[in-house]
């Protein structure tokens, strides 16, 4: 992951787009007090980001690398069997040129002789120039107010034109002698941006009252639950990318392709100009309406590397991403959003400690999944494990998917958890027998599912202290959700009932699930002895509750996440302590149903039939033939 510094000058613009500029975020801040306050949803975890921006990343590559792999798409233009000859830049390096903006509300411009549309008109310009300019870096900088139309402010579009020109030519196609196709480079794109507001419609189950602001809840009853509103950001950075490679056409590699334009005649690329808004934060963006008179803009021109142009499209790009639909844009905007900050505002020896340990952190869970299901696939005894921790743990995971796909989490945890249910499912495979009772059936149809414990765990003391553990932990853990559950109907909102069992089992879970874990503490206790646990897989998932722990403190995080992170420490020290005073015991069964004894009897009867064929043999032929 690469960091790009930006630096400011007073009120301009850096030339990676960042936003700037105090006049603007002024005017920006005015806007949002005037506006209703939209309903905040939580920040996202930071492990929770990071493994999303790692997981876009990887599908990314992945999606590039199979497109390099296959044959090139054709040239049409190219007669067949012919090679395609290298094109080259259309301007050369050091070209001088003008550059013109214009901003108007048609998407395809044509009204050239309107000075009213000319937003910004710069001369002699030098292509590939990085010492010009007020910081004398190659960039040059325009700010503006924009009157607005009445179109635009109820939910119309505002479009963009910037046009870059050979000196002496202009952008007009009408005017002869002055226009010429290949001395002039034409991009645009619409300057709003259009972004949902979900309105969340809660309130007290038993008064029916809520907090929400009067005026969101009469446009959520008039516009319903999703309004499609235009949204303004006051910066945007225009690029042209210093670039004089020998590209060929139809082979040029995604995402790279969408920008590189040929020219149909000659075969030579256009320069390519991009609009960079990559530092432009989401909640810098405020709503336009009839309540604003004017729009801030503040336009930078900067010349851009090869390289930097290159991770900026491929972070920009969402081509991979149209199976997920717009929800997932959203919130990959949104967790765009964390990284830039963090990439801002943390040290950069702390983000790349961060970095590394977030690696670490997907390694270790990756191999936690990994011993979880070997333990389990080669278990042969239950002695020692408590079964019924196994389905309050398939409880516990389908009530943690349930809330998050009710609230609309992250695409990739909603995978993470749904990937951890179905282990949980295929473990009760390996602690019960499941059959289908095709005799009973559930009205009259469907064949019922029955459980039955196996006989390694009915025959073995472990039911009867799991049993013993799970009444002790009974008298406990009810009075508690009881309490919760009231307390979540009296002074908690809920968008319906369904919403209130789900948030209220979600949060007694994160609140008291950790007691679900001393079932197992309490067996070990009785059985004194902790060879019957999966220890690899405990010891890897310890190893991330501590990394957690380490940046829990050092990362804004909830205070409720901190304390989670805390009480699972407490309880793996009490597994470490129980390892510790339940020393090794031959007698002891380990998880594959063998003891030390066994081992030992099976060694001294290999060993004894050994010695007594050994004996057989060097006795001579007389003696054998008389046996």
């Amino acid at each position: 992951m690469n960091m790009i510094m930006m630096t400011q000058l007073g009120t301009r613009v850096s030339s990676n787009g960042s936003a700037g500029g105090d006049q603007a975020v002024q005017t920006a801040g005015t806007t949002q007090q005037a506006q209703p306050q939209q309903q905040q949803q939580p920040p996202p975890n930071a492990w929770q980001v990071i493994k999303g921006v790692l997981f876009r990343i990887f599908i990314i590559w992945a999606i590039s690398s199979w497109f390099r792999r296959g044959p090139s798409t054709p040239d049409q233009t190219t007669p067949a069997g012919a090679p395609r000859v290298p094109s080259r830049n259309l301007f050369p390096k050091d070209t001088l040129m003008d550059l013109h903006v214009y901003i108007s509300q048609n998407e395809v411009f044509s009204d050239f002789n309107n000075t009213e549309v000319l937003f910004w008109s710069q001369r002699d310009l030098m292509y590939g120039d990085w010492t010009t300019g007020e910081a004398g870096d190659g960039c040059y900088e325009n700010y503006g107010e924009l009157d607005i139309p009445e179109k635009v402010q109820q939910n119309g579009s505002l479009y963009i034109h910037v046009y870059f020109t050979k000196s002496g030519f202009h952008p007009d196609p009408k005017r002869k002698g002055q226009y010429r196709r290949l001395a002039t480079v034409h991009t645009s794109r619409m300057l709003n941006k259009y972004k949902r507001r979900k309105f969340q419609k809660t309130k007290n189950l038993l008064t029916g009252e809520t907090e929400a602001d009067p005026e969101m809840i009469k446009r959520a009853e008039s516009h319903g639950p999703v309004e499609v509103i235009s949204h303004w950001h006051p910066n945007l950075t225009i690029n042209m990318v210093d670039d004089h490679t020998a590209w060929v056409k139809g082979s040029v590699p995604p995402p790279l392709d969408q920008y590189v334009k040929f020219d149909t005649v000659s075969g030579d690329y256009y320069p390519i100009v991009y609009f960079n808004d990559y530092w432009n934060l989401q909640k810098d963006y405020f709503p336009v309406n009839e309540t604003l008179e004017k729009l801030p803009l503040r336009l930078t021109y900067c010349p851009l590397s090869l390289w930097r142009w290159q991770l900026y499209a491929a972070q920009s790009t969402k081509s991979p991403w149209n199976f997920l639909g717009e929800d997932t844009y959203e919130q990959s905007d949104e967790d765009q959003d964390s990284v830039k900050v963090a990439l801002l505002e943390t040290n950069p020896y702390l983000l790349g400690l961060t970095i590394v340990v977030s690696i670490v952190h997907s390694i270790f869970e990756f191999l936690a999944f990994k011993n979880d299901i070997q333990f389990w696939n080669s278990r042969q005894s239950l002695e020692g494990l408590s079964v019924r921790s196994i389905f309050f743990g398939v409880f516990q995971s389908l009530v943690v998917l349930l809330y998050i796909l009710d609230n609309e989490t992250n695409f990739v945890v909603q995978v993470s958890v749904f990937i951890g249910l179905l282990i949980d499912f295929w473990k009760i495979t390996k602690v019960v027998d499941v059959k289908l009772d095709r005799e009973n059936r559930l009205v009259g149809i469907f064949p019922r599912i029955t459980f039955k414990d196996k006989s390694t765990y009915v025959q073995s003391s472990t039911k009867i202290y799991d049993d013993m553990a799970f009444r002790y932990l009974s008298w406990l853990l009810y009075p508690l959700f009881g309490c919760y559950a009231v307390y979540s109907l009296l002074y908690m909102e809920h968008k319906g009932w369904y919403s209130w069992v789900l948030g209220m089992m979600y949060g007694f879970l994160l609140t008291f699930g950790f007691i679900t874990m001393t079932p197992q503490l309490f067996i070990n206790y009785k059985m004194k002895s902790v060879a019957h646990l999966p220890w690899r897989m405990l010891t890897y998932k310890a190893l991330n509750t501590f990394i957690d722990d380490l940046f829990a403190f050092v990362i804004k995080m909830p205070m409720m996440y901190r304390i989670g992170c805390l009480r699972d420490d407490v309880v793996f020290f009490i597994y470490l302590y129980q390892r510790w005073i339940y020393r090794v015991d031959p007698n002891r069964v380990n998880e594959f149903g063998t003891s030390g004894v066994d081992h030992a009897r099976d060694s001294s009867e290999q060993g004894a039939a050994g010695s007594e064929a050994a004996a057989i043999t060097d006795k001579p032929e007389g003696e054998k033939k008389n046996d």
